[in-house]
């Protein structure tokens, strides 16, 4: 019998964690419909106010930045939540025991993440464009698209960072949620920032990849733009926090949970 080829492996786990996500309401919920509430409310709120630095209303550049959010958490929160709960589970122990590479498992989980913040990125902007005149500029799209891949996959990235140093999945929850929503105040997302906002938050902000993410993916929809709009430091920075967080997450990870001490047994993942 042939052995299955890594791409069907990689296909199977893909498919595998995109099922798990499907079937936790919870995390579906506040993943694909919470961005969209939060998009509602304030293009209802504040939706006729421009932006005058950016030429746009407030609607209008929420449905790009709650995007970003939704993908964000997507990839972040679900990968780091996810991972260490299964790791609660034995889940995880008993990948470790089968043949399957643990590269090709990782790669699965970053996938499925990666197509979930796919699905609530087209979701948000799809609102964006038929209820609050979100213009998609075909000339732009090379550069969002590279953008939402890059940033998802540094999120990703960041959340196997976080399953890596959590010694539970409770503690993985109060990590990204204490991480994720704050800082999607200082970048912007929820409350945009000027050159008038306050400089230590801009500064704060400056230093996360998550402004990056939103700066870059916004101006590929912004009104009177010239060019493909790639914002190759934005990309890089992203790609260079990405880098860290992987090789620290796969560094740190623990496949396994010791009872009774409160310590967990480290085990160094083999990627080859």
């Amino acid at each position: 019998m042939d052995r299955p080829s890594a791409t069907s492996l990689i296909g199977q786990q893909t498919v595998y964690q995109a099922k798990i996500f499907i079937r936790t309401p919870v995390a579906a919920f506040f993943t694909l419909v919470f961005p969209l509430m939060l998009l509602v409310l304030f293009a209802a709120i504040f939706g006729s106010e421009e932006i005058e630095e950016l030429g746009v209303t407030v609607a209008q550049y929420f449905a790009p930045a709650l995007a970003v959010f939704a993908a964000a958490n997507a990839t972040y929160s679900n990968v780091g939540v996810g991972t260490a709960y299964q790791r609660d589970e034995g889940i995880l122990k008993r990948v470790k025991g089968t043949p399957l590479p643990a590269w090709v498992f990782f790669t699965g989980k970053m996938a499925a993440s990666t197509a979930i913040a796919a699905v609530a990125t087209v979701i948000m902007m799809a609102v964006g464009v038929f209820a609050y005149g979100i213009t998609i500029y075909p000339r732009t799209l090379a550069a969002a698209t590279l953008t939402f891949l890059v940033g998802t996959a540094c999120f990703a990235a960041l959340g196997l960072l976080v399953a890596a140093v959590s010694p539970t999945g409770g503690a993985a929850t109060a990590i990204t949620n204490a991480t994720l929503l704050p800082i999607a105040f200082l970048s912007g997302l929820f409350i945009p920032t000027t050159s008038e906002s306050p400089q230590w938050i801009l500064t704060v902000g400056n230093f996360f990849p998550l402004k990056h993410f939103n700066d870059a993916f916004q101006q590929a929809f912004l009104p009177g733009t010239t060019g493909a709009q790639f914002d190759w430091g934005a990309i890089g920075y992203m790609a260079l926090w990405g880098f860290v967080a992987l090789l620290l997450g796969l560094r740190l990870f623990k496949w396994e949970t010791t009872q009774g001490t409160g310590r967990t047994k480290r085990d160094k993942v083999k990627v080859d």
